[in-house]
């Protein structure tokens, strides 16, 4: 038996020069479900030499309410070799006393048990709860010998290193197809002027059709599933809102009805549309689920799914400006906002040959997603057993 401490240095020594630009780590940086930090989502700023300080192989754990109980929780890879980032008061910085220890010291803040211990020892008023970094160094736990936990640790982080690629390859798909539509549907690269037509967006190719993106596509708006209360707490349907559309996944999802019209019920590959608050627009791969009200799943027997897909996205920014406006805590567009937003549709024949193109992309890219799905919940099954001596690698 040993505690935490005996294997982890809590807020180790990292110093910064005060005034200096530094890469910065906010909270909304750090992954619910993930191991790594977006290179996107690290900020340079002026040091402040406060804060939680960190370097690579280091584990950021949120310690304040919700963000302890969402989960939030990162190892740092993404900074320049023996570079210290800065980051929010709210981080417990983390390492092994051994820098070989480092990977085990990350999925030991990962494991259930672990998290339940930590939110059992918060304190504070309410909303503004916080663990300190005292109350988890006497975390008691069964100690593995060193091969032992760093083979586990290594398994762990093997399928977390295949997870980052899958995510990447998917971020290259995206780019792809994007960079696609916007040459073939926005910029209509390669059509001669000559060949090109006067519309209410501009210039189109002759034989194009400027359409709404509500009349190629069918935009459902969800249900207050509160109504539809689960049968049991074994036949239920997990309700996707915004927070599980953005995460990816429906963990801590209300419960409904599993008996909902087919309708209304996500599967993955589905396209969803937030018409308020963060107003995102994904493709859905984490699970059956309930469509919630703030969402519209897009559907259309016209265009194929990349299609209304970018052509959502391109409206993006206009809805967001739409939203932003709304003298409302949770800005939102309406119907009549979809009708307004145009597009550029061309013939049958000519969507067929760009659809040849652009489908395997977004096939690749959903197959992808749902590879990674389920890589997470084998590393999830897995680590606390790992993690505790209790299987073995080679077992």
């Amino acid at each position: 038996m040993a505690k935490l401490s005996d294997v982890a240095a809590i807020n180790p020594t990292r110093k910064v020069k005060k005034g200096e630009f530094v890469p910065f780590v906010e909270m909304a940086a750090l992954p619910l479900s993930g191991r790594d930090i977006l290179v996107s989502d690290v900020e340079i700023r002026i040091a402040k030499a406060a804060g939680a300080h960190f370097q690579n192989g280091d584990t950021l754990l949120a310690r304040i309410t919700p963000c302890l109980e969402n989960g939030k929780t990162a190892q740092v890879n993404v900074l320049a070799d023996g570079a210290v980032g800065e980051g929010s008061t709210e981080f417990i910085v983390l390492c092994g006393h051994d820098s070989a220890d480092n990977d085990f010291v990350y999925y030991l803040c990962r494991e259930p048990e672990f998290r339940k211990f930590a939110i059992s020892r918060m304190e504070g008023t309410s909303g503004r709860q916080r663990v300190s970094w005292q109350s988890i160094a006497g975390y008691p736990i069964e100690l593995p010998s060193p091969d032992i936990r760093r083979d586990a640790a290594g398994f762990l982080a093997t399928l977390d290193d295949r997870i980052a690629n899958l995510r990447q390859t998917n971020t290259t798909l995206e780019a792809i197809a994007a960079a696609l539509f916007k040459s073939w549907f926005v910029d209509f690269d390669g059509v001669p002027p000559e060949d090109m037509q006067e519309s209410e967006l501009g210039l189109i190719p002759k034989g194009w059709q400027v359409a709404s993106i509500d009349a190629i596509a069918d935009y459902l708006n969800g249900l207050a599933l509160q109504k539809f209360p689960p049968e049991s707490e074994t036949e239920f349907l997990p309700v996707i809102k915004i927070a599980q559309l953005r995460a990816g996944n429906t963990q801590g999802a209300d419960k409904a009805s599993a008996k909902l019209k087919p309708e209304y019920v996500v599967e993955d590959g589905d396209v969803l549309f937030s018409w308020s608050g963060s107003l995102e627009v994904e493709v859905w791969t984490g699970g059956r689920g309930a469509l919630n009200q703030h969402l519209f799943k897009i559907t259309s027997r016209e265009v194929p799914k990349w299609f209304y897909y970018f052509a959502t996205r391109l409206h993006l920014p206009d809805f967001r400006a739409i939203a932003a406006g709304k003298a409302t805590t949770m800005g939102h567009i309406q119907r009549g906002h979809l009708t307004a937003a145009k597009v550029a549709v061309p013939p049958s024949d000519e969507m067929v040959k760009h659809d040849a193109v652009i489908t395997p992309l977004f096939e690749q890219k959903i197959n992808c997603a749902l590879q990674a799905r389920t890589l997470a919940n084998l590393r999830d099954a897995l680590l606390p057993r790992l993690i505790s001596g209790q299987l073995r690698v080679n077992q």
